[in-house]
């Protein structure tokens, strides 16, 4: 086994097969990364992973691979997906605080003292990232015991395991809380408190308070759990004798299960309903899958039964015939181009205008009406008004 000489050549060991180290933790989960698979992400150069394996990066087992657990544990810490809730390292934490305060007190030497008060401030910056990396851990790992433990007993062994390290982060945050309230080492945090110091404490409190508050939260959280497992455990229990009764024959005897069944009217006992799903047609003409499938479908439902289609009566000679049909429309453009070339008013050049067709006093208003709308940027819009037939009318020019 191999140690690395300098943090460096550690850090150029690790870019240098990174992938390898990335596929191992991406899989960590799994027990087994074959030997082969890693030659892939090394290429195919055995002594990459046997450097590896000496220094005590990766483990071999047969022909399996796997992250050394310290390797795993840092980069878990670091990357905050560990799912091991560790107290210990608070505990440690304190005692390491504990010692450095009495070592501190005994040391005559100014610059050592400033080393162990340096140790204290540390020491108490990793005790509230530890607290509340914890309470994270701990709230994630109870909800993914909930709901994705299969066996009951197993999912109440783990939810009451973690209860108990919710008790311990709770009680190593009091031991904290009363660290650094100075009650036990008032010399210490008299003398040696400075503004650093005190500043530490001040964000230490307000993690552990939030701490304390998320705490409460996975109490309930365990509690509603606990009891849903207690729940369905009761029923499951009671299905079981209900089937053993049933396998024995002797269900209605020794049971009044008819008479609850004839009283019970829920919902479930209710036959479901099946209702057709009838696909659009717009699906139909733009899905190209839903042809075959309709096919396979058609092929396991035959019936032998030949559907015959009903064939529609031939088109008549009349309907072949081809029909004209004659719309008159009026060409404004025209009749402006004429009204321009006149001096007459518009009213009167459009009640005298010749159309194609015969065109009643109503629709030459309307095509009055029309000309001003679309022309009036050609027109002299004048403030005279006159009248024909109850009609008043704005005096109009060409321009």
């Amino acid at each position: 086994m191999k140690t690395f000489s300098s943090i460096k050549e550690l850090l150029v060991v690790l870019n240098r097969e990174h992938k390898l180290i990335i596929a191992l933790f991406e899989k960590r989960k799994s027990l087994a990364y074959k030997y082969d698979h890693a030659l892939e992400l090394v290429d195919f150069d055995e002594d990459k992973i046997r450097t590896l394996i000496h220094y005590s990066v990766i483990r071999q087992n047969g022909n399996n691979l796997e992250l050394d657990d310290q390797f795993l544990q840092f980069f878990e810490q670091i990357l905050e997906v560990n799912e091991e809730i560790n107290v210990s390292y608070i505990n440690e934490h304190i005692q390491n605080i504990k010692h450095s305060i009495l070592y501190y007190l005994q040391e005559n030497s100014e610059t050592r003292k400033y080393g162990y008060l340096r140790q204290v401030k540390n020491a108490l910056r990793k005790i509230g990232i530890i607290a509340l990396r914890n309470v994270v851990d701990l709230n994630r790992n109870i909800d993914n015991t909930f709901k994705h433990e299969p066996n009951y007993k197993i999912k109440k062994a783990k939810l009451e395991h973690l209860d108990d390290k919710r008790h311990d982060i709770y009680a190593l945050i009091g031991q904290t809380e009363q660290l650094i309230s100075g009650e036990e080492e008032q010399t210490f945090f008299k003398v040696a408190a400075d503004e650093e110091l005190n500043r530490i404490i001040i964000v230490l409190r307000l993690q552990l308070n939030e701490c304390l508050h998320n705490l409460i939260d996975i109490q309930k959280q365990i509690i509603e759990f606990l009891n849903r497992i207690k729940y369905h455990s009761g029923v499951i229990e009671k299905l079981r004798q209900i089937k053993y009764l049933k396998d024995q024959f002797t269900l209605k005897s020794k049971t009044n299960i008819k008479e609850i069944l004839a009283v019970n009217n829920a919902v479930i006992f209710e036959p479901n309903p099946v209702y057709p799903l009838k696909i659009s047609l717009e699906v139909l003409q733009t899905d190209n899958e839903i042809p075959d499938l309709i096919g396979k479908i058609s092929k396991r439902i035959r019936t032998g039964i030949k559907v015959t289609q009903p064939l529609a009566g031939s088109i008549s000679n009349e309907d072949l015939e081809t029909q004209v049909e004659e719309e008159f429309q009026i060409n404004l453009d025209e009749v402006k181009n004429g009204f321009l070339a006149g001096s007459n008013n518009l009213f009167d050049f459009v009640l005298n205008y010749n159309f194609d067709k015969e065109v009643s006093f109503d629709e030459r208003i309307t095509i009055y009406c029309q000309m001003v709308s679309q022309y009036d940027a050609l027109f002299k819009i004048t403030d005279l008004y006159n009248s024909r037939e109850d009609t008043e009318f704005a005096m109009i020019y060409p321009k």
